[in-house]
């Protein structure tokens, strides 16, 4: 019988704890197994000097890993849910999505203080001028924010039309390490990653949905594998989480029908409360002046249905014109965020 597997994974930080976590439940599970690392360069880990967004392209995360999986270089993936594509390419499925951490954005200022722009930033380093910033709404006019997520600056936008948004890329560590050094004023991650690396304390808020409604899968963790491999889809089935399962196959299903593309902002988050789904999802503009949203509510039987009914809502409502209009500029291509 079958006693190592090789898990195919990104080599960030945060992609390196979520294979490490995989690995160690899979232990768990079946003690003695052996398990290997095979980390494994993407495109979008390659391409730091553009947004994701003007790239274009789908799985810019994930198609190297799904090749591996193919020629039978990795036996399972592990991918943060929020980058990997509605569609899987022959041979390969979702078989497994884990419990979810928290799914909403983090608002992260430096040292929790961000200074007054009417003052030198050194001035201000000097003095102590700096007004102590305990949430996004106290960023003075004009503030600076860093993220690359066109999902985030829209919505953050259109409550703070006086912000300046500022490309962020890069992991985890590297982003923090930019905000320290005075690059951005505050910058936004997604609140799972950071949890996740201990860095918890580094949270100034955690953004309520009302505020900024997470990326589809955020905070969830799915395991890849190849659809005809009868061993790992019976080793792996264990770690798959119902609850995180249902909600985030509800979301997936809302981007498919939406077919997320290269500069639309697309937003859902599911949850399930005393055995229903309560849903809500958006479609804006990138500059944040069009925000369409609807809510859904359903049986968790009907999961999916409830996700592309969300969609239709949305479209109905005008966010069909808006995704008319970018995607006759450039097409459908990027689902889900693809950033922390």
């Amino acid at each position: 019988m079958k006693n190592k597997i090789i898990i195919g994974t990104r080599g960030s930080k945060l992609a390196l704890w979520q294979a490490e976590w995989i690995k160690s439940e899979l232990q768990k599970l079946r003690p003695g197994l052996e398990v290997e690392l095979n980390k494994i360069k993407t495109t979008g880990d390659k391409i730091l000097d553009v947004p994701l967004a003007k790239v274009g392209g789908k799985g810019l995360f994930v198609k190297e890993i799904e090749e591996a999986l193919l020629r039978n270089e990795a036996d399972i993936a592990v991918h943060s849910m929020k980058d990997v594509p509605t569609e899987f390419p022959d041979n390969l499925h979702l078989a497994v999505i884990c419990k979810r951490e928290d799914p909403r954005d983090a608002f992260i200022t430096a040292k929790g203080t961000v200074p007054d722009l009417r003052t030198e930033r050194s001035e201000v380093v000097e003095s102590g001028l700096s007004p102590l910033v305990k949430k996004f709404q106290d960023l003075p006019q004009g503030a600076t924010i860093g993220t690359s997520s066109l999902r985030r600056s829209c919505q953050l936008l259109s409550i703070r039309p006086d912000i300046k948004i500022e490309q962020l890329r890069g992991n985890l560590d590297t982003r923090l390490r930019k905000l320290d050094e005075g690059q951005f004023d505050s910058i936004i991650l997604a609140a799972a990653g950071v949890k996740r690396l201990g860095w918890a304390d580094r949270i100034t808020e955690t953004l309520p949905p009302e505020i900024s409604l997470p990326a589809i899968g955020q905070g969830a963790v799915g395991i890849e594998c190849r659809t005809d491999d009868e061993f790992i889809n019976k080793l792996i089935a264990p770690l798959d989480h119902y609850e995180t399962s249902v909600c985030v196959r509800a979301e997936r299903a809302c981007l498919k029908k939406l077919e997320g593309g290269c500069q639309v902002p697309i937003a859902a988050y599911a949850k399930l409360i005393d055995g229903i789904i309560i849903m809500d999802g958006l479609v804006g503009s990138v500059s944040g002046d069009r925000i369409i949203k609807a809510h859904v509510e359903g049986n968790p039987k009907d999961a999916e249905a409830l996700g592309i009914r969300l969609a239709e809502e949305i479209l109905s409502q005008g966010g069909k014109k808006i995704l008319d209009e970018v995607y006759g500029k450039c097409g459908p291509a990027v689902d889900g965020e693809l950033s922390s």
